[in-house]
Formats: C-alpha cells, sequence, structure tokens
C-alpha cells in the first residue's frame, strides 16, 4: 500500500450522487451543485453540505424548502458548469437550458432535465458540520428517461459514473431483520 496524505482520505469514500438543489428566496429560483449528500435512514430523511459560500444558502436557510435533482451522467458539463457560477450574477436555469416545473409542495422548481426529484422541507441546519438535513415531502421519477446513471464526485475534480446494478435482493431479505 501506497501512503496517501491525510488531507486527501475523503477522496477514498464518496458520498451519494452529485445532486443540484433549487431554491427560490421568494423572487427568484436558483440552482447549486451539491457534491456531498447523503441518506439517514430508511425514510425521506436526507443531508446536504452547504454554507454561507453558497448563494443558495440563504434562500435555503429562510425558506426552509428545496428540490434535490438528481442529474444523470449526460448532464455532467451543465452540473460542473452549475457549480463553477454563481446565482447572484447568472441565471443558472436559463445559463444551462435547464426546464423548471413548478413543484407541488415547495416554491422551489424541479428541473425536468434531471432523472428524479425530491421537494423536501428543511428539519435541521448543523452549522458546525454545514450540514443541511431534509426531510423529502414529495418525489418523482422520470422511468421514460433513456440515460439513468448518475454522477459521483472523488472530490478533486474527478467524477465515477453508476455501472450496471447487480440484484442480491434474495440474499440480504434472508439476512434482514424482521420489519425492515
Amino acid at each position: 500500500m501506497e501512503s496517501l496524505p491525510i488531507g486527501k482520505a475523503f477522496t477514498l469514500m464518496e458520498p451519494g450522487p452529485v445532486v443540484l438543489v433549487t431554491t427560490n428566496d421568494g423572487q427568484k429560483d436558483n440552482v447549486m451543485t451539491i457534491s456531498w449528500t447523503m441518506v439517514l435512514d430508511f425514510s425521506a430523511a436526507f443531508a446536504i453540505t452547504t454554507g454561507p459560500w453558497n448563494y443558495s444558502y440563504s434562500a435555503l436557510r429562510d425558506s426552509k424548502e428545496c428540490v434535490i435533482a438528481i442529474p444523470t451522467v449526460d448532464l455532467i458539463d451543465a452540473v460542473v458548469g452549475v457549480g463553477t457560477c454563481s446565482g447572484k450574477d447568472t441565471d443558472k436555469f436559463e445559463k444551462f437550458g435547464f426546464t423548471r416545473v413548478p413543484a407541488g409542495q415547495v416554491r422551489a422548481p424541479l428541473i425536468k432535465d434531471c432523472l428524479a426529484n425530491i421537494e423536501c422541507r428543511v428539519v435541521d441546519m448543523v452549522d458546525r458540520h454545514s450540514i443541511v438535513v431534509l426531510e423529502g415531502v414529495a418525489a418523482y421519477f422520470d422511468s421514460a428517461r433513456k440515460e439513468k446513471r448518475t454522477i459521483h464526485a472523488v472530490g478533486d475534480g474527478t467524477f465515477v459514473v453508476d455501472g450496471r446494478r447487480i440484484d442480491r435482493k434474495e440474499m440480504m431479505r434472508s439476512k434482514l431483520p424482521s420489519g425492515l
């Protein structure tokens, strides 16, 4: 084994897929790229990492709602582009050609171009770790979309793309405690 600088250890454990998070501050929509995401348990509870350095953060903090949109690999250039400019001076929906769709439960829009969208409410903000805890209130999945592979950030400007699925449901069912 080779030694790895401890500052790069995070690149060994990628989180969930890279997502786009939409917000609405009461006047305008915005979208930001989030590369650190996490499912919290076997429910619609999620966490993302963001903070005041992101323009959308104040809308997220004040409105207490957002949409997590899950892009696929064919959108990688737009996803990276969203993450490298600011909504303060850029209409990212227009610049990157995203199609807004009104959400049913929150003011922030869905992104039609993505594989899935989850409308969320903020339930906690853990400032010490820049973590926003979200509860999903509605979810949508585009099963007709041809591309379904998601993007995962390694953390150093490189990405991994989902591959084929491996089914071990039957094997896991026999090992899970009853009730799950």
